[in-house]
């Protein structure tokens, strides 16, 4: 009996499916992008996400976990020096389904399954809208604000009167800098600053 057993089977045995997916799992994390069909790329990812979670902790434990799904040291030694770096702030949902046409043959659906942190076409769009930051109501903000001003309505007036001084005073710092500032007016004469600096 079956009962409460809802894995996809794919139309294979259960050593040629490991086999199946093993290989494609390698495939996945040597490539980081591999067509298949619609149903293999979502057992797919049932497969290898585990995987990857594990290559965050990198430990001789971990990798001989991972190589015994695997079978393949080099895809293994990637996987946790490379793409662990790269997913190691993701907290899950490494890889991402992309639907594509159907196969033209047997009209089977075909998707595209990726790694999400390698394609940077998705990933611009994801960073832009992680900016957005949430909108509020300003109940109690606005009284704050208003108490504040009426408190520094004597610290204003006087700063009034200091600004005045100053521009009082500014004409005549500036008259007797103009002359000086506008002094070489002549070719020669900026020749001659020149060779003097």
């Amino acid at each position: 009996m079956r009962h409460g057993n809802k894995n996809n089977h794919l139309g294979r045995t259960t050593s040629h499916r490991k086999a199946m997916l093993a290989n494609m799992a390698t495939s996945l994390i040597l490539h980081k992008r591999i067509t298949t069909t619609l149903a293999k790329a979502k057992v797919l990812r049932g497969y290898v996400e585990p995987l990857l979670t594990k290559s965050k902790n990198d430990t001789t434990h971990s990798r001989r976990t991972v190589f015994s799904y695997l079978q393949d040291k080099d895809a293994v030694t990637i996987l946790f020096r490379e793409i662990a770096e790269k997913i190691a702030t993701r907290p899950g949902g490494y890889t991402r389904i992309v639907k594509l046409e159907n196969r033209l043959g047997d009209n089977a659906e075909m998707a595209i399954i990726e790694l999400v942190d390698y394609n940077t076409v998705y990933g611009v769009d994801t960073a832009a809208a992680a900016k957005k930051s949430t909108r509020r109501r300003g109940g109690s903000g606005a009284k704050a604000k208003a108490a504040p001003a009426k408190e520094t309505a004597a610290p204003v007036e006087e700063a009034k009167v200091v600004e005045e001084e100053v521009k009082a005073e500014a004409p005549v710092a500036e008259a007797t800098e103009t002359p000086a500032a506008e002094a070489p007016a002549t070719p020669e004469a900026e020749e001659n600053a020149k060779k003097g600096e």
